[in-house]
């Protein structure tokens, strides 16, 4: 028995009254918020607005999680819709089981819908979220320690984690896999973050650089695990996507400080601008003849004179020499 390793933990739920808080769950959430509130700050650091990334995200975040199930379902059917399987369980989304490429593409898919409602360019927004991506995974990658699943091939090293006995496991210690991607995301994100600051990345190259780098460290943890996955070529097909991916991050990296060097400038429009918004929260949007009558109407608060009909002040000035005279006399 290893003397020096990592418990997992007996439950994977903890029982709040009538609510079950799953770890999992939690560790997805959390991820959740740090992205939001680091791609935040880093935003308006480029000169957005404040609540801007938060309101992309409503539409990114629930497409990724489709995406990453998606992802999770069709490249491992053969657990929910085999002999004796219940296709249910794919629906249950919170026993685990969310894959970062379909996350990240349905994702982007939501991003582009907020992006465009917004008025602002995806690539800029993708690059200011693309850290705290890295580190929200860094987080969620913890969901698989309270799920004891995706661990490594066995090992007695002093981090090697124990798995308990259950269905389609065997108690001993494995390699934590998971704790390696957690590093690795963290390191990534520091890697984007000194990469963004130094060379002044934009047009989406940020993003690309941790799609990058998360592929490169992806591909060798990924060969580590010993849960059930289908290969091609001798190769787990997340290996071989992994690859793949990172092949089209580096030449877009590539063509896209060619074709568009240097960092955008972010010029975001007012939310009561926003297209498919009215300019005027309370009422209708205004038009130019409504813009050009709103002028003529300050003119006349100027000049008293100009609000009479034409010749009305030449009654005005006979009037008042017919009194002048009158108090002479």
């Amino acid at each position: 028995m290893n003397l020096a390793s990592i418990p997992s933990p007996s439950t994977g739920v903890i029982e709040l009254g009538p609510i079950p808080l799953r770890g999992y769950a939690f560790c997805i959430i959390i991820g959740v918020f740090v992205a939001v509130w680091f791609g935040n700050k880093r935003w308006i650091a480029r000169g957005g607005k404040a609540g801007t990334v938060a309101d992309i995200a409503v539409w990114a975040v629930p497409f990724g999680l489709v995406g990453g199930r998606l992802y999770h379902v069709i490249t491992d059917y053969q657990l929910y819709f085999s002999e004796g399987e219940n296709w249910v369980d794919a629906f249950k989304i919170w026993e685990g089981g969310l894959g970062i490429w379909g996350a990240i593409a349905f994702g982007a898919v939501g991003a582009w819908i907020g992006c465009r409602r917004r008025g602002i360019p995806l690539p800029a927004w993708a690059d200011a979220l693309a850290p705290g991506i890295a580190f929200a995974q860094a987080i969620g990658r913890w969901g698989n320690w309270f799920n004891q699943e995706l661990y490594g091939k066995p090992t007695d090293l002093p981090w090697a984690v124990e798995i308990s006995e259950g269905t389609n496991r065997v108690a001993g210690t494995y390699h934590p896999t998971f704790l390696y991607e957690s590093l690795w995301c963290i390191g990534v994100a520091l890697l984007v973050i000194w990469a963004d600051r130094r060379f002044s990345l934009g047009h989406g190259r940020a993003f690309a650089l941790y799609v990058a780098a998360y592929c490169a460290g992806r591909g060798w943890i990924e060969y580590m695990r010993v849960d059930e996955a289908h290969h091609i070529l001798g190769l787990r097909l997340n290996v071989w996507t992994a690859i793949f991916v990172f092949v089209l991050a580096v030449v877009y990296i590539v063509v896209s400080a060619k074709l568009r060097p240097g960092r955008e400038e972010i010029v975001e429009p007012d939310r009561d601008s926003t297209p498919g918004k009215d300019s005027d929260a309370d009422g209708p949007a205004r038009t130019d003849a409504d813009a050009k009558d709103a002028e003529q109407d300050t003119d006349a608060e100027k000049d008293p004179l100009s609000k009479d009909e034409p010749g009305e002040s030449g009654k005005h000035l006979s009037a008042g020499s017919t009194e002048a005279a009158a108090e002479k006399g």
